[in-house]
């Protein structure tokens, strides 16, 4: 092998490349993998998204829950969809590599996926059909037994893998640039960007062609074209795996957080001297865990392998490196590596739980956004739209903003503030945040003046498609869509780049769990709403059979609120935060 070639090896420090093969070293990069990615993610968010956009009216047309009901049981799978992220991020550092996992996961959606289709072809599988308005003192018969069971099962066997493969995926085709190179580390954050435009690129073929085909054909050819896509999406990752190169497990980072963390507490609750040392890195008996800045994977990064005192930051967490230690078991003996690697998580986490809220909004798009849809006129002329198609608005907006972004606005950016990134992570983050403001509050003025048409209409009790287009609700989307694609690429790249190298899978999927714990506070702020709305008025603002009757513009402004005190919490954290990536800050 030529010097060359040997000095581009020595920066893939703790990573094989499949079948042990040098890696890519032409002017591409890791271009080559990563496209096998991206292509997959445009079919696994289509078949994802294809059934999770339409879901809520599935579950009430088809299995007769009630809007609330409905719009809890999705935001419940959504949430644990994307909370599962965080199995498949700690299993592709801890024992597999992202390669496997992702394999794994696209077959258990796929099972998942022939489970539903199976159950929307039979009618046997079923609560026989009912129409409200040729029979309106029938109720209609909810889901329940063995078929219930069926249903649930179904769609949990598609949130565990489509969990798997959140969790894998972007931090594999993250994993194929070189860091300790300029080029290598904006061809990454293009990456991102691209990764947020193929996610949405599969959302559009999902909520025009499948939930047209889902409306009009039945749900049983819906479930079929999302089964088919998963399906495809195995051969095709698997086609690039001569080119992929995957990082080596390097063990559970849990078990490092866990000891940091009971070390610091025991030691800091026993009586030592004042002036009881910090152990350097080489006194210590643990192994450091590997970060490649020995071959220069990660010159990029702070030197916390080369520290042989821990920084002052966090200081509570340099008590788990003491030469006496409380504990006398080695299995709590730290490195200071160690201890600088759970900090650097540690101050991750507030900016994560910054974006929660911002989640939280998201999980009305896919649940009382589509109801007011489907109460309002979905004709453009001729052509009747169905209401779960409405995200086609963002999405088309993502699509076009994030190319735009990728090649006009950063490069722009970049030539402005004289630094690599143009615009930082958190700047990014923190402009997504201030956008969902500006969404919820469109988004209550818009209810407002639903609810007036339907007043001065007569058709406040009536189900009847009210006549008011429903292109107004397409300004909520469209701000929100735009902070989604700000937050969430901006999260991705935040968590991967700046996460120790051997938990950086786990770190990226925080940006999915994210996205779960806001879809289940979606469910828990629903549910608290109504309770306490139920007693000071004795009519909940979000319960009934029918929409309008809701006090749903009430809602959004308390979302509104929420957002805003979130945005100012976020502001604190993001003005503490001091970059582990030097490139970053820079």
């Amino acid at each position: 092998m030529d010097t060359e070639n040997q000095s581009q090896l020595s920066t893939w420090h703790g990573y094989v490349d499949w079948k042990n093969k040098p890696a890519l070293t032409n002017k591409h990069g890791g271009l080559i993998p990563a496209s096998f990615v991206l292509v997959v993610e445009v079919l696994e968010n289509l078949a994802y998204l294809a059934n999770a956009s339409n879901l809520v009216l599935y579950m009430s047309e088809y299995m007769h829950f009630s809007p609330s009901k409905s719009a809890n049981s999705v935001t419940n799978f959504m949430g644990t969809a994307f909370l599962l992220a965080l199995l498949g991020g700690f299993l592709s550092d801890a024992f597999c590599t992202t390669y496997y996992i992702y394999l794994i996961s696209a077959l258990i959606e796929f099972q998942g996926l022939v489970v539903l289709t199976i159950q929307a072809r039979s009618g046997s599988l079923k609560p026989p059909t009912c129409d409200l308005q040729a029979t309106p003192n029938v109720p209609c018969e909810q889901v329940h037994g063995a078929q219930a069971a069926m249903l649930f099962i179904g769609l949990y066997l598609v949130a565990l893998g489509v969990g798997g493969i959140k969790g894998s995926l972007p931090p594999h085709g993250a994993e194929q640039f070189d860091e300790s190179t300029p080029q290598g580390r904006k061809q990454r954050s293009s990456f991102f960007n691209y990764f947020v435009f193929c996610l949405s690129f599969g959302a559009l073929i999902a909520v025009t062609f499948v939930v047209w085909i889902e409306d009009n054909k039945g749900w049983q050819w819906g479930f079929g074209i999302s089964t088919l896509a998963i399906f495809l999406s195995i051969p095709i990752f698997l086609a690039g795996s001569s080119f992929y190169r995957n990082k080596i497990p390097s063990g559970s980072p849990l078990t490092t957080i866990s000891k940091v963390l009971i070390a610091a507490l025991v030691n800091s609750g026993a009586s030592r001297n004042s002036t009881s040392a910090i152990v350097s890195m080489t006194s210590s008996p643990s192994p450091p865990i590997p970060t490649g800045k020995e071959n220069g994977e990660d010159s990029n990064r702070k030197d916390v392998g080369s520290m042989h005192t821990p920084s002052t930051s966090l200081s509570f967490l340099n008590r788990a490196v003491s030469d006496t230690p409380a504990c006398s078991s080695s299995a709590f003996e730290c490195s200071v590596q160690q201890v600088e690697e759970v900090k650097i998580v540690m101050k991750i986490l507030p900016i994560f739980a910054c974006t929660i809220m911002l989640n939280c909004c998201l999980a009305q798009l896919s649940t009382f956004s589509v109801h007011q849809a489907a109460s309002m006129n979905t004709k453009v002329g001729s052509l009747k739209v169905p209401p779960a198609s409405l995200p086609v608005f963002p999405v088309v907006f993502i699509m076009i903003l994030a190319p735009v972004y990728d090649h006009f606005i950063i490069p722009f950016a970049r030539r402005v503030t004289k630094t690599e990134m143009g615009i930082s992570h958190l700047q990014r983050i923190g402009i997504g945040l201030f956008l969902s403001i500006v969404a919820m509050g469109i988004a209550a003025l818009v209810e407002i003046k639903r609810k007036r048409v339907a007043t001065d209409s007569g058709l406040i009790n009536s189900a009847q498609p009210l006549p008011i287009t429903f292109f107004w609700i397409a300004f909520q989307y469209l701000f929100l869509g735009s902070a989604d694609l700000f937050v969430l690429a901006g999260l991705l790249e935040f968590c991967f780049s700046e996460a120790p190298v051997s938990m950086r899978s786990l770190a990226t999927s925080l940006s999915w769990a994210s996205l779960a714990i806001g879809y289940y506070l979606s469910s828990v702020i629903v549910s608290i709403v109504n309770r306490v709305t139920g007693i000071s008025t004795n009519k909940p603002w979000l319960a009934g059979s029918s929409l309008n009757h809701y006090h749903l513009d009430r809602f959004y402004w308390l979302m509104c609120i929420l957002s805003a005190l979130n945005f100012m919490h976020y502001l604190f954290w993001a003005t503490k935060y001091k970059y582990t990536s030097l490139k970053s800050s820079k």
